[in-house]
C-alpha cells in the first residue's frame, strides 16, 4: 500500500484484504497444476481467479453503502460461483482432450502474458480512502483479463463443454465490465 500512512483505518482494512486475495490468486493461478489439456489448463488457471473475484465481491460488501456496487457485487459472486461449478464438472471429461505440444506451449506463452498484465493493473489500481473506486478499478482489469483469456483459449481446440463456459464468461464479464466502468464514471463526476 502506497499511501497507507494516509489511508483511513477503513480503506487499510478493505486494501490488506483485497492484496491478500490478490496474491492467493496468483499464487492459484501461477502454480496450478498444467497438463498438455488446453482445456484442463483454463480451468486450473480460471477457478482461482474466480474465486478471487467472489471473495473480492465480499470484501467490497463490507464496506459500499451504494446499492448499485452492492447489486454488482452480488452479481459477480453469483455468476461466478456458477462458473466455478460449471467448470469444476467439466474438469474430468475436458482433461482427457489432449494438445499438441506446439500448441500448449504457445497458448501458455499467451496466457502468461494476459495473466501479468492482469496482475499489474490489478497490483496499482489505487490505494485510495474511497473503497468504492478502488474496487471498480481493481475489478475492472481483473474482468478483462477472464475476457482475453476465454477469447484465448477459443482459439484453439477444446472440449466442447468448455466452450458455453467461455462465452458465458466472455459475456457476463464484458457486461460486468461496462456497468462498473459507468458507476466509474458516475462516481468520478
Amino acid at each position: 500500500m502506497r499511501n497507507s500512512c494516509k489511508l483511513s483505518q477503513n480503506a487499510k482494512d478493505y486494501l490488506s484484504t483485497f492484496y491478500c486475495i490478490l496474491d492467493n490468486m496468483i499464487e492459484g493461478m501461477t502454480t496450478a497444476e498444467l497438463m498438455d489439456s488446453i482445456s484442463h489448463n483454463f480451468i486450473v488457471q480460471m477457478i482461482p481467479h474466480h474465486c478471487a473475484a467472489i471473495e473480492m465481491s465480499q470484501n467490497i460488501l463490507r464496506y459500499t453503502h451504494s446499492p448499485i456496487l452492492q447489486k454488482i457485487a452480488n452479481q459477480i459472486i453469483t455468476e461466478q460461483t456458477k462458473s466455478i461449478s460449471n467448470m469444476e464438472k467439466a474438469l474430468p471429461c475436458c482433461s482427457q482432450l489432449e494438445n499438441t505440444r506446439q500448441d500448449v506451449t504457445l497458448y501458455q506463452r499467451q496466457i502468461n502474458q494476459i495473466m501479468n498484465t492482469m496482475f499489474c493493473e490489478m497490483e496499482y489500481a489505487g490505494d485510495t480512502n474511497q473503497t468504492d473506486t478502488d474496487f471498480l478499478r481493481e475489478m475492472i482489469p481483473h474482468h478483462r483479463g477472464a475476457v482475453k483469456l476465454s477469447e484465448t483459449t477459443l482459439q484453439y481446440e477444446i472440449c466442447e463443454e468448455l466452450v458455453p463456459i467461455l462465452d458465458a464468461i466472455i459475456t457476463s464479464q464484458k457486461k460486468g465490465i461496462q456497468q462498473m466502468e459507468q458507476l466509474l464514471h458516475c462516481i468520478r463526476n
